[in-house]
């Protein structure tokens, strides 16, 4: 699909709900939405989305790469963003405009509801939070590719992995290697948590070294292209006792069950209940303290939702983690993710280490 069918069909279906939402047109302010939508791929920007009319507008840094990043939309230049969207609105007479509400502060709004006179902006949340859920071909490939670069450059850095390296350490070189492979940026700040740090989920990499007998988890990803990866893996510094290789076969079963379950047509809360109902069975249900897992895209963390309280289904083409843990205070923590499509009859995981147990 050329780079303007696929523009014209993104923007195809927003025109496609502005009847539902009773709005004339739709505003964006999410830069990754409006990526999306129109391939623009500064910092700063809005778009407008009309029946009619599409409508870029930047300031003066970004008119040229505007210019030639996109080729569905007309370029507005901008020297107050606030004035150029009021107005545009005018000179459009558009009296109810929809808005990203989750996208905007409460200070940039009424800001923009007083110099917008004569409009009325509608805010917009349900109602946009999933236009990108569902993968394109070409959004697949992206995905695909940025896992690669993500498996290559762990398995580059397992060699250095020893006990007396540290935390931090492990995650430069990381990181070193992700650019080494060809990612833009990690897609997050790289987790690397030995010992009783692997008992937080969201430990930062320190000067804590490894020992023998440590779980370690690494939790990272890379961007390609805009697209993110992501995957954890727990590995074991020079031994494993029983305790650690039972935990670690838990959480492992419970990834597998999970994914086992991925297909189109099946609820989000489904997926999270089969990890954790699993879990909570073999005594460790207040250890697994996150949910199951998330959309990836041109953002890390994206619809759906897969957690208990998830009101999402999944859908065919859609590109989502499976990452349960066991988190135990004071000790160590296992978590292991991967990153799947969601197919018609099943799912296919992308993300590319194994998850058998490494003892390094």
């Amino acid at each position: 699909m050329t780079d303007l069918l696929k523009g014209e069909r993104r923007l195809g279906s927003i025109r496609s709900i502005l009847s539902r939402c009773e709005v004339e047109g739709i505003l964006f302010f999410d830069m990754a939405n409006i990526r999306y939508l129109t391939g623009f791929t500064g910092s700063e920007g809005a778009l407008f989305i009309g029946e009619g009319k599409t409508v870029l507008l930047v300031d003066g840094r970004y008119v040229t790469q505007a210019t030639g990043e996109t080729n569905a939309c007309e370029i507005l230049h901008f020297a107050d963003k606030t004035e150029g969207i009021a107005q545009l609105l005018a000179a459009e007479k558009v009296k109810v405009v929809g808005f990203e509400s989750q996208a905007l502060t409460y200070d940039a709004y009424e800001k923009l509801q007083r110099e917008a006179t004569g409009s009325f902006l509608k805010p917009l949340s349900d109602e946009l939070g999933s236009i990108r859920a569902r993968k394109d071909s070409d959004e697949i490939f992206l995905l695909k590719e940025a896992a690669k670069i993500a498996a290559r450059a762990l398995g580059a850095t397992l060699k250095i992995i020893r006990p007396g390296i540290s935390e931090r350490s492990v995650a430069s070189v990381l990181e070193a290697n992700m650019k080494d492979e060809g990612s833009e940026k990690p897609s997050f700040e790289t987790i690397v948590a030995a010992g009783d740090n692997s008992s937080m989920p969201h430990a930062k990499p320190g000067g804590r070294e490894l020992h023998n007998g440590d779980f370690v988890v690494i939790d990272y990803g890379v961007v390609y292209e805009g697209y993110h990866s992501d995957e954890t893996c727990t590995v074991a510094i020079g031994e494993v006792t029983r305790e650690q290789e039972g935990v670690y076969e838990i959480v492992r079963n419970a990834h597998d069950r999970a994914i086992d379950a991925v297909k189109a047509g099946v609820s989000c809360r489904e997926i999270d209940s089969i990890a954790r109902d699993y879990i909570t069975e073999r005594g460790f249900g207040p250890q697994f303290s996150h949910g199951t897992g998330h959309g990836v895209g041109l953002e890390v963390h994206e619809p759906p939702k897969i957690s208990e309280r998830s009101t999402d289904c999944l859908e065919e083409g859609m590109i989502m983690t499976v990452e349960p843990g066991i988190y135990i205070p004071g000790k160590w923590g296992v978590r292991i993710e991967d990153t799947v499509l969601v197919e018609s009859d099943g799912c296919e995981i992308i993300t590319k280490m194994s998850k058998d147990l490494m003892v390094l």
